[in-house]
């Protein structure tokens, strides 16, 4: 801002000459220069003043040695210059001192660096855009002086059209109409001009046309290119426009990238410099009007945070162990706050809401509540009745009396030239609360005492979430104006659903990086193939952003892979010696055990089942002197005990205890699950008939007790039951089968090589970590050649379509090259279809129409209905409409193909002469939304005359559409 009013006072204290405001249109010879001096102004007292007020400071006096220009002591040359043009004095060009990154900027231009200036909203970013200009021009002064005809230009763009006007308006003031010229799309003024604004995507259509890396006849002359709102980069649907523009900016051109905060941004910078050129991050996180945070509620007004401004206020965290289950808080009105701010001098304030009906709805609640004196009410009235004297169909319907009391709404729903009204009244001080939404915040000059931010949380497209830190901390920058105010104020206000604690952790929280938006679209894929060939088209892709980001992320996945393929070498060397096929053999042996004993397990299994079976059906019958085998819980042998039945006692269940009588003469009490085998097929002995228990013995499971000579006799009696006697035959046989393998593996020649299983594990070892390396390559590849894969689908697309024969556009190729749009390819083949040749100019444009239009919101109407040449039209276009859809589908290619039918009645009804306030009269749509449809249109028309390959017919319908549509409010009316 303080640069804005510096130069404004500079060309309004000194004659103009159609040259250099402030008289830089010095005398250059010999190695001198003279030129009116200019006494010291500070930086701070400068602000907020008029043009007016700096004159009794701004007394020229003449001195040889008080030059603005200084002679060059090194060898550097600029752009196409063959001779040293001189350097610019700073103390001369700026008087007040220069903060520290404004100086290392300007450094770092005057060494022929790009720069990347990261800076606060207010902190003086502009300036260094500004002094490009001013270096620029006063280079075109000097040249001139040599007797030299080229002429040094800077091309400043910016993301929107509002932005782009307002810097018209402001660089007219300072550097003189003749110096400046717009283009727009729509609109081109003094095109040749040395300082040309222009949207990003304008400045990008041009790298089109050129031989991307070289400077083509629009880029002639160009010595820098500013990108203002840099970190636009983050935006959805814009971010492509912004690394494009970059990507094929010609390396002799200087960029100044002028960014809010942004936490990476010395990665941004990094990237510039690969694909660019040298180039130097000039950061500052200063704000030379510190901020302070409020926080308001029903009860009053309360600072947010501590004094160190780093946690929440203690009086505003919630109480605890007092939980208030249902209740809600108390939410301010507009009123009271807007009264709050009255009382405490924190007036002018930009109130955000996040609505369009919120901001209109918020002035009409203040009523007939005026913020005005007498004496700026009277400057109001003036200047608003002139306005609505020329304009008198711009007057914005319930906010003609708001304004006048110092009240205003700004948001896309308003007409352009009412907005224009608002911040021009806004920057003189005129409005002292204007309620806006979000996209105030994008850059356009109004300054504010304070910010009030109305919610911290927001719809979106993919649902409702808290405000991120960069656009919390993009509104709350617009607080503070440099020179005027000691602090800025951010007033946050409690509501609903968020509170104090969510205040303080935005406003506590540094900004957000920025994140590649980058998406090939038709038109990058056929302007970059009209000129370079496939490969050449892939180191550009391979430039963006998103994949300099994809790089840096991917490099821990890099790095594991080159931990894994060492230990993979490491592994690889230690089998190195091994016989890789005995290895193989040893581990198929090894297989071929594990299936044996497994099968040997299921035999087992069912043979113990068997056993379990037959044993619990026999035993009920089993008479004393039955052989039987013992082992158990009760019987804890290793092997089975050959005893035979003496006598069955009550047990504790429904079974039995069995009183047995071993081999080895003892006596033992078991249970029936203690018997693992039954063996009938030898016979009873029936000495045991006469045998009693010993009266020690007592009858309870587990016990047992030595027998005497008696029952030695009849233990001799008991046949030796080998362990086999109790293994099934089919187990045996399995038994036999796994020792002969094991035997193969002891003897096999896999043992000379060290030990065959620790061998067998690293070579698995081996096997996985090929298998993961392998995998971690294909995923890296997918990642790191994603932009690249997008790029290959729209080219298998446009082969579809006949708009590429191999990688060489076709005429349909060259149509859709030619467009600038979302779809290019949609756009192209709509029309080379024919369906739009014969239609008279007000159905070309409603058709046009559709074919750019959004689909609208569904609560949205209109009492116009399109005419049937026009529906005629349109439905010829519905099958290409399908199959591109088809396509898209089949390629996961997320472009729109608009062809929108509720709202085009509008633009033909326009075209047709209706009047605009009779067109608002007949739709719910805002009047900003209609202008907005009708320029999108006007965009889409104005390309048309200059598409190739189309019929004379169809250009010169679409010259006549312009002209239809063209007129207030709908054209920018700039002068």
């Amino acid at each position: 801002m303080f640069a804005s009013q510096m130069t404004r006072a500079l060309s309004e204290s000194l004659p103009k000459t159609g040259h250099l405001p402030g008289r830089l249109d010095a005398v250059v010879s010999n190695g001198s220069c003279r030129i009116g001096g200019i006494g010291s102004i500070s930086q701070t007292g400068l602000d907020g003043l008029n043009g007016s007020d700096l004159l009794p400071s701004l007394r020229p006096t003449l001195h040889h040695r008080d030059c603005l220009f200084f002679h060059s002591t090194s060898d550097r040359k600029r752009v196409n210059d063959s001779l040293q043009a001189p350097e610019l004095d700073l103390d001369r060009i700026f008087p007040f001192p220069l903060d520290g990154f404004q100086r290392q900027a300007i450094a770092a231009l005057n060494a022929n660096k790009s720069v990347v200036v990261c800076a606060p909203t207010g902190s003086g970013k502009t300036l260094i855009g500004e002094y490009a200009i001013i270096r620029a021009l006063a280079r075109n002064q000097w040249l001139a002086k040599q007797g030299r005809s080229e002429k040094r230009r800077v091309f400043y763009t910016t993301p929107l059209k509002a932005l782009s006007n307002q810097k018209l308006r402001d660089f007219r003031d300072r550097f003189g109409e003749d110096q400046v010229g717009l283009l727009t799309g729509d609109v081109s003024i003094n095109r040749d001009a040395p300082i040309l604004v222009m949207t990003t995507e304008i400045f990008r259509n041009m790298l089109y046309g050129t031989a991307i890396g070289q400077v083509g006849t629009s880029l002639e002359g160009v010595e820098a290119v500013v990108l203002d709102e840099c970190h636009y980069m983050n935006d959805r649907q814009r971010g492509t426009v912004w690394e494009e523009s970059i990507i094929y900016c010609p390396r002799d051109i200087q960029l100044v990238a002028l960014s809010a905060t942004v936490a990476n941004s010395d990665q941004l910078t990094d990237w510039i410099d690969k694909v660019h050129g040298p180039t130097e991050l000039i950061y500052s996180d200063f704000r030379p009007v510190p901020l302070q945070f409020h926080f308001c509620t029903a009860k009053g007004m309360f600072p947010l945070l501590t004094s160190n401004q780093k946690a929440i206020n203690p009086r505003l965290k919630p109480k605890a162990g007092k939980p208030q289950k249902g209740k809600q808080q108390e939410v301010p009105s507009i009123a009271y706050i807007v009264s709050q701010l009255r009382q405490r001098e924190m007036l002018p304030a930009i109130y955000f809401i996040f609505s369009r009906r919120g901001c209109d709805a918020a002035v009409k609640e203040l009523g007939n509540f005026s913020l005005v004196s007498e004496a700026e009410a009277a400057q109001l009235k003036q200047q608003i009745d002139a306005f609505l004297d020329r304009n008198p169909e711009a007057g914005r319907a319930g906010q003609v009396e708001a304004l006048y009391r110092g009240v205003a709404a700004h948001h896309a729903g308003i007409l352009p030239a009412w907005k224009v009204l608002v911040e021009e009244l806004f920057q003189q001080g005129m409005i002292k609360v204007v309620f806006a939404t979000e996209t105030l915040a994008a850059g356009i000059n109004m300054p504010a005492r304070t910010t009030v931010i109305s919610s911290l949380s927001k719809r979106t497209d993919r649902g409702h979430r808290l405000l991120t830190a960069s656009e919390f901390l993009q509104m709350a920058g617009r607080a503070g104006r440099r020179g005027m105010d000691e602090l800025g104020h951010v007033v946050t206000v409690q509501n609903k659903f968020e509170g104090a604690s969510e205040a303080a952790f935005l406003a506590t929280q540094g900004a957000d990086p920025l994140v590649s938006q980058f998406t090939p679209s038709y038109g990058m894929v056929l302007n970059l193939l009209q000129n370079h060939s496939l490969e050449e088209a892939r180191e550009l892709v391979e430039r963006s952003f998103g994949q300099y980001l994809s790089t840096l992320y991917l490099k821990p996945q890099r790095q594991a892979i080159e931990d894994l393929e060492a230990e993979l070498e490491h592994h690889q060397a230690q089998i190195a010696h091994v016989h890789l096929p005995d290895l193989a053999s040893y581990e198929k042996l090894n297989e071929r055990l594990r299936e044996e004993r497994r099968l040997l397990k299921i035999l087992q299994q069912q043979s113990h089942e068997m056993q379990v079976h037959d044993l619990h059906t026999a035993l009920p019958f089993a008479i004393a002197g039955t052989l039987l085998s013992l082992k158990g819980k009760h019987i804890p042998v290793s092997t089975p005990i050959a005893a035979t039945l003496v006598a069955k006692v009550p047990g504790a269940g429904k079974a039995p205890y069995l009183v047995c009588l071993g081999r080895d003469n003892r006596w033992y009490v078991a249970t029936t699950q203690d018997v693992v085998g039954l063996h009938a097929e030898f016979p009873r002995i029936a000495s045991v008939d006469f045998l009693v228990p010993p009266p020690e013995l007592p009858l309870k499971p587990g016990q047992s007790r030595s027998g005497g000579e008696e029952t030695g006799a009849i233990a001799q009696q008991i046949p030796y039951l080998s362990p086999e006697a109790e293994v099934a035959p089919e187990v045996q046989e399995q038994q036999r089968r796994v020792a002969a393998v094991e035997a193969q593996l002891a003897t096999h020649p896999a043992h000379q090589y060290g030990n065959p299983a620790h061998l067998l594990k690293r070579l698995h070892r081996i096997e996985r970590l090929q298998e993961d390396i392998r995998d971690r390559q294909e995923k890296l590849a997918k990642h790191s050649q994603r932009y690249w894969q997008e790029f290959l689908n729209l080219i298998e697309i446009l082969r579809h379509f006949g708009c590429l024969q191999g990688t060489t556009p076709t005429e349909m190729g060259q149509i859709a090259a030619a467009i600038r749009g979302d779809n290019e390819l949609w756009l192209g083949m709509a029309l080379a279809s024919g369906e739009l040749d014969d239609l008279d100019p007000h159905c070309l444009a409603a058709s046009c129409a559709a074919l750019v239009t959004e689909v609208s919101r569904p609560d949205t109407w209109t009492r116009f209905e399109v005419s049937g040449e026009v529906e005629e039209a349109l439905s010829g276009l519905r099958h290409t409409r399908r199959q591109l859809f088809q396509l898209q589908r089949r390629y996961q290619v997320d472009l729109p193909i608009w062809l929108e039918y509720d709202f085009i009645a509008l633009v033909e009804q326009w075209a047709l002469g209706v009047a605009w306030v009779d067109l608002c009269d007949s739709t719910s749509l805002d009047e900003g939304d209609i202008v907005r449809i009708l320029r999108r249109t006007l965009d889409f028309l104005a390309q048309i005359p200059y598409v190739p390959h189309l019929p004379a017919e169809l250009h010169q319908n679409a010259r006549r559409a312009i002209q239809l549509i063209d007129r207030f409010p709908v054209n920018e009316g700039i002068e």
